[in-house]
């Protein structure tokens, strides 16, 4: 089936984007299961977040290698954004209503809503990808220091977000470790994937019970995405990936609009 195919074909080129640019691609995983593979949004959101904690996870192996990767900062954030991401998809994903709201006809379903919601997270992680304005911050802070009440807070809102989704939400977590736990930038990217990789892998156990799985499908598309991280990586020392990411983020900003535009239209 042609479609399938370049939904295969989509799936190597989010594990590109990721070994290029490290991270936004992830944003990609829930449109193209839904459009490409024609999986159901909420069953979408699950399949994603194996998807992209299994790809992160191996993109942190030579993080850690490269001693980039802070593993206390990834437990002190990681722990709310786990518990938050669990839960929701364990216990608020299955309670929300198939339909929320009815207006003059139009029906606002639970998969309209969180293909939305997911739209305006693509919508944002593309601003942060355009902008690609670098945090300001001690390259080497003399003493680590941890603001935990905004970091308990960012963790359980990240988590939450990651739970309705499906997306790993980098574009998040990495400006507030700079900011919240003054990591030096390498370090906040290497500790953000070990982060992403826990709370997303953690979160679709919570699915597990509530879902059928279709194991060959997910295990492929998987297997095809990592393949393409390390391509990703081959590229990443060739091509100038500052005007890539902005590349990507206006992308990513048409196919936010496009999918707002069109579930909307379509409810």
């Amino acid at each position: 089936m042609l479609i399938e195919v370049i939904g295969y074909i989509a799936a190597l080129l989010i594990g590109i984007s990721l070994g290029l640019i490290g991270g936004g691609g992830s944003v990609l995983t829930v449109p193209v299961l839904v459009y490409l593979f024609g999986i159901q949004p909420v069953l979408a959101t699950a399949y994603s977040l194996f998807i992209v904690g299994s790809a992160s996870l191996v993109g942190v192996l030579p993080k850690h290698r490269q001693g980039l990767v802070n593993i206390k900062t990834a437990i002190v954030f990681g722990i709310p954004s786990i518990v938050a991401v669990f839960l929701t998809r364990k216990f608020l994903v299955p309670a929300i209503p198939d339909v929320l709201i009815t207006i003059d006809g139009f029906e606002l379903t639970k998969s309209i809503a969180l293909m939305v919601l997911f739209a305006v997270l693509m919508v944002f992680a593309s601003i942060s990808m355009i902008r690609n304005k670098t945090v300001k911050q001690a390259e080497e802070p003399a003493i680590q220091q941890f603001n935990y009440p905004l970091i308990l807070i960012e963790g359980a809102v990240v988590g939450v977000l990651t739970g309705l989704v499906g997306a790993g939400g980098g574009f998040l977590i990495i400006p507030a470790l700079v900011l919240f736990s003054k990591l030096p930038m390498k370090q906040a990217v290497g500790t953000s994937l070990l982060i992403i990789a826990a709370k997303s892998l953690i979160g679709f156990t919570g699915d597990v019970a509530n879902y059928t799985i279709n194991w060959q499908m997910l295990l492929i598309i998987t297997a095809i995405s990592i393949v393409g991280i390390f391509i990703g990586g081959w590229l990443n020392n060739k091509i100038a990936s500052d005007k890539l990411k902005k590349g990507f983020g206006w992308f990513i900003l048409l196919m936010g609009i496009y999918i707002i535009i069109r579930e909307l239209s379509n409810g």
